[in-house]
């Protein structure tokens, strides 16, 4: 099946029980039992208690792993607790080496929690392949990419990463929530996880928080699948349910994320108050050959810096009509956001300058609406300048 039939009928299964082309909201906190110890199965997962499986989440977790042509799927509360199952899968002593400009929120989890737990975390600029080399240990047991990063859609290379870090006996984790399975899928491309925020572009309408690990391999997806039911990281079905239903529309949405994106970022490098514009979709980009090889279309987020002060670019975002002040991305609507001062506040200042983000960066998630209305909305706060 091509991407959209996959997304529509993959893992989609109508309800057996009443025959509903929708899968239902199983809203359950146990289920009986026949005899002590021997639940009943249902779509081929035993029902005993729903941490441990219902029978909405199992449907995601499916359809999950369709959209990215995988075996497994798992479904997680948040993208962050998506994060944290992969890091409970890990002993003290362990090594994670990481993009270096990465999600904020993946930093304050890793700096602020799972070192204090005794796993040891480097940070590389993975858009160059020696320097991964050089951060990979004896004891490295992860490589932890996003390809777009965010915020600087920076570009790895994930083939020859992958092979690298296989070659070491290291484990490949991509976060793809930037592109998306209908724009890029890792797996195919070598890594070992693959992970996303469903909050974002897989739900697309902002109304559910949620995450998701994907793998083909059977050992991983039973040690994280354990941390998840031990940990209680799972969403509740009204949840899955909303997910679903986004995902089914995922491709169509896609294209206009990216048509309107190309858009915006060809008119932003153009405009004379902005001083750098950060789309991989742009021939200048350093990484836009690597990202035409492996992504369909180069996503809808983009980031840039004005010629302006601190304060000004902060004024900035304040100005517009279609854009929201936001966190978050991947919605119907246009997003925009103060990257230091919001997604990324958590990283140390000396940090996010080492890596490259300004005090001034913007980053916009941009939507579906019309692409004019959003550039004469640009255009005029710009003016503002």
């Amino acid at each position: 099946m091509r991407f959209n039939t996959r997304a529509i009928h993959g893992g989609q299964p109508h309800d057996p029980q009443t025959g509903a082309v929708t899968f239902p909201i199983y809203q359950t906190s146990t289920f009986d039992q026949d005899y002590p110890g021997k639940p009943n199965e249902f779509l081929g997962r035993e029902l005993s208690y729903a941490r441990t499986e219902n029978p909405s989440r199992t449907a995601l977790e499916m359809a999950l792993a369709e959209l990215e042509d995988a075996k497994f799927g798992l479904a997680f509360a948040s993208g962050l607790s998506a994060v944290a199952a992969i890091m409970n899968t890990l002993s003290e002593g362990d090594g994670v080496v990481a993009c270096a400009d990465l999600y904020g929120g993946c930093y304050r989890m890793f700096t602020k929690v799972y070192s204090k737990l005794g796993i040891r975390f480097r940070f590389a600029d993975t858009t160059c392949l020696p320097n991964i080399e050089e951060a990979l240990d004896g004891s490295t047991k992860i490589l932890w990419l996003e390809s777009p990063s965010n915020p600087l859609l920076n570009i790895t290379d994930l083939t020859s990463a992958s092979a690298l870090a296989k070659s070491k006996g290291v484990i490949t984790v991509v976060d793809n929530t930037f592109a998306t399975p209908y724009l890029q899928n890792p797996l195919k491309l070598g890594a070992d996880v693959v992970l996303h925020s469903t909050t974002k572009y897989i739900n697309g309408h902002a109304d559910v928080i949620g995450g998701a690990v994907i793998t083909d391999n059977e050992q991983l997806y039973s040690k994280i699948k354990f941390v998840q039911n031990a940990c209680g990281l799972v969403p509740g079905p009204n949840d899955c349910f909303l997910i679903q239903r986004g995902l089914r529309t995922l491709g169509l949405r896609m294209e206009r994320h990216c048509e309107n994106a190309m858009l915006l970022a060809a008119w932003l490098a153009s405009h004379p108050k902005v001083e750098k514009v950060y789309y991989p979709g742009l021939e200048t980009h350093p990484g836009h050959q690597i990202a035409k090889r492996q992504m369909k279309r180069f996503g809808a987020m983009l980031s840039f810096d004005l010629k302006a002060s601190e304060a000004d670019s902060k004024a900035f975002t304040t100005r517009l009509k279609y854009f929201t002040l936001a966190e978050s991305l991947g919605a119907h609507q246009s997003l925009i956001c103060h990257p230091p001062s919001m997604t990324h506040a958590s990283v140390e200042p000396e940090v996010r300058k080492a890596v490259g983000i300004s005090d001034g960066l913007i980053r916009i998630s941009v939507g579906l609406e019309d692409a004019d209305d959003l550039i004469e909305d640009l255009s005029e706060a710009l003016s503002a300048l």
